[in-house]
């Protein structure tokens, strides 16, 4: 089936009209619909992109997962099945080890922005995350909103509540989740909705705008508000051939058209957390509220988890230690401000 899709795809693009002299075309994909949170601040940028290049650069969309695929998407954007998507390093099974392992090393911020400036300072002082890209010109990093739990009928209070409970969970929680007597798993998003409806799952673990955009709302009953900290990853690239290709033109607008994304898709995540819990309410979900004795427990778990994460790189030949350490640090010297400055560590 897969085959065939991208099958498919070559079909179409070598039947599509030849863009005007001057006219370079990018193609980019998603495994997301049009309508999505992440889609509309796509559009966002395309549409700046064409904007700011006069009309001579232009990115013609693939939505919904029919040519990019969330598991392989970066192997595939290295061998050009499109020349930008949408990436998700965090849940790759080989080769991301370190951008895996520092999704655990955001607790304590709250913010898209703190989440991205994190994640650069780490980047740009460990070699390491650009060895895991090879390939690849990042794009857009992307933090996001914070996730809870939510569950089909179980109602969580307290974290004893999350005994036995089968939750979809990102790879940094699964560890911790188990510490704390639930039965977490891996799985993409796009097919919890499914496992929910059909008993497979009795939760996941994310934010409240997919209470809407994931249509969450419609299979469960409970959202516990433990607000879990959640790190930011490289989430949208161009493949280094096609990069090396376009003129230098080009790559100057999309250098600059970084900022514009990310930008877009912290808008467009504020307001669709908003969007939905105001839909989480209207279906009647229940919302609990752990007490600060449960929240200084979870986060206690976060943390030892977040270490052993780090150590356990060592068997990958990465020393994640020292970029823990460093990211730790930066959370601490950011309490008084707010703000993550890379400076602001003395190591």
């Amino acid at each position: 089936m897969r085959i065939a899709a991208l099958l498919l795809f070559v079909f179409l693009i070598g039947c599509a009209p030849q863009p005007p002299a001057g006219v370079t075309v990018l193609t980019y994909a998603s495994p997301y619909g049009p309508g999505h949170p992440f889609s509309r601040a796509d559009r966002e940028w395309m549409n700046w992109v064409g904007q700011r290049s006069n009309g001579t650069l232009r990115i013609q969309p693939y939505w919904s997962g029919g040519v990019l695929s969330s598991e392989h998407s970066m192997t595939e954007l290295r061998h050009g099945v499109v020349d930008i998507g949408l990436i998700t390093p965090i849940y790759v099974r080989g080769g991301t080890h370190l951008i895996r392992a520092q999704a655990a090393f955001y607790g304590g911020l709250t913010t898209f922005r703190q989440q991205v400036d994190l994640y650069r300072c780490m980047q740009r002082r460990d070699p390491q995350f650009g060895r895991e890209l090879d390939g690849l010109e990042v794009l857009a990093v992307q933090g996001g909103n914070l996730p809870g739990i939510i569950t089909r009928n179980r109602r969580v209070d307290t974290l004893d509540d999350l005994q036995g409970l089968r939750l979809r969970a990102p790879a940094e929680l699964l560890a911790v989740l188990r510490h704390l007597g639930a039965d977490p798993v891996e799985m993409p998003m796009g097919e919890v909705y499914s496992a929910l409806a059909k008993g497979v799952l009795d939760g996941v673990v994310a934010p409240r705008d997919t209470l809407k955009s994931l249509h969450f709302a419609e299979v469960a009953a409970f959202f516990s508000t433990l607000n879990i900290p959640r790190g930011a990853y490289a989430a949208r690239a161009i493949g280094r051939h096609r990069w090396d290709e376009i003129s230098e033109a080009h790559r100057e607008v999309l250098k600059e058209g970084v900022e514009i994304w990310e930008r877009a898709l912290e808008t467009q995540l504020l307001e669709a957390e908003i969007a939905g819990d105001a839909v989480g309410r209207e279906n009647g979900i229940t919302y609990t509220t752990p007490g600060p004795a449960d929240v200084r427990r979870f986060l206690e778990a976060y943390e030892l988890y977040a270490g052993r994460s780090a150590e356990s790189l060592g068997r990958f030949e990465i020393d994640g230690r020292p970029t823990y350490r460093y990211a730790r640090a930066l959370v601490d010297s950011s309490k008084a401000s707010g703000k993550i400055d890379c400076n602001g560590e003395g190591e």
